[in-house]
């Protein structure tokens, strides 16, 4: 065995053994809240945080169906896929002309999309809030859509200003000689070629909203109008020394993000690789 092959297998092994320590710390917190959304209100505290519950006790999640969750999931859904829809439009479009046209103020204007990415969002808290309260819209799922399309914009037009770039000319010259204007052109191969980046953004862009509290805390305010980070600091409040009760709203609020993964994970990998081989 020379010293090459020798070399290869013990960082084959090294990545197999980081590979599985790295997953096995990354299924610690789900593992804690899955088993512990099952005990009853003291078993946690008399036993061990990871110890097997004593039964399949269902009634923290009866008692949470039973409150008002599926009020508040609607709630995300609802802002999730209409903040989602905008933003994908609005970088799709802003990304297009950045990365295809050439013109004098295209580098400024990508320079200060970027910088704006360095901007807190805490500090348009104050502001939006004025505005929302001024536009009629103050406590209403209606309020977070705007911020949360506004906070997302500059990232998701970094991602895929770059991921347009590396496009052939070639198949934008083409359709354009067989007679496609540049809006066709936009719609009918720009788009369906920027798939696996959209795809990207509203897995990366969905995660952020689906999980926001800022914004959601200080634009809403009745229990109507909430999502579901709000409705884990509800049940939290209302079951303050309940901690499987808690245990069982967080493991149901990210049991759709565990689904999109599995689901979406290779169009986030295609998403993610598909621009990197130039700078």
């Amino acid at each position: 065995m020379n010293a090459i092959t020798l070399r290869s297998r013990v960082c084959r092994i090294l990545a197999v053994i980081f590979g599985i320590f790295w997953t096995v710390i990354s299924l610690l917190p789900f593992l804690f809240m899955g088993l512990n959304s099952f005990k009853e209100k003291f078993e946690m505290m008399t036993k061990g945080v990871f110890a097997l519950p004593d039964s399949l006790y269902l009634e923290n999640y009866k008692a949470v169906f039973q409150g008002n969750f599926f009020r508040f999931f609607f709630n995300s859904v609802v802002v999730l896929a209409v903040s989602l829809l905008i933003l994908l439009f609005i970088a799709a479009c802003a990304s297009y002309p950045l990365s295809r046209f050439k013109f004098k103020l295209a580098s400024p204007i990508y320079a200060l999309i970027v910088a704006c990415m360095s901007i807190p969002i805490h500090i348009t808290l104050i502001p939006v809030f004025k505005m929302s309260k001024n536009m009629g819209i103050y406590d209403s799922i209606w309020a977070l859509i705007g911020p949360y399309i506004a906070t997302a914009i500059p990232i998701s037009v970094f991602i895929l200003t770059s991921f347009m770039r590396e496009i052939p000319k070639e198949i934008e010259e083409a359709a354009q000689i067989d007679g496609c204007s540049r809006y066709a052109t936009f719609f009918r191969v720009i788009l369906p070629l920027s798939k696996p980046g959209l795809a990207t953004l509203a897995i990366y862009n969905g995660v952020n909203m689906w999980n926001e509290f800022s914004f959601a805390y200080t634009l809403t305010q009745s229990s109507a109008n909430r999502t579901l980070p709000l409705a884990v600091w509800e049940f939290q409040g209302q079951y303050s020394m309940n901690m499987p009760m808690i245990m069982s709203v967080l493991t149901l609020t990210v049991i759709p993000m565990i689904l999109l993964f599995i689901f979406a994970q290779d169009k986030l990998v295609k998403g993610m690789t598909a621009g990197a081989v130039k700078g």
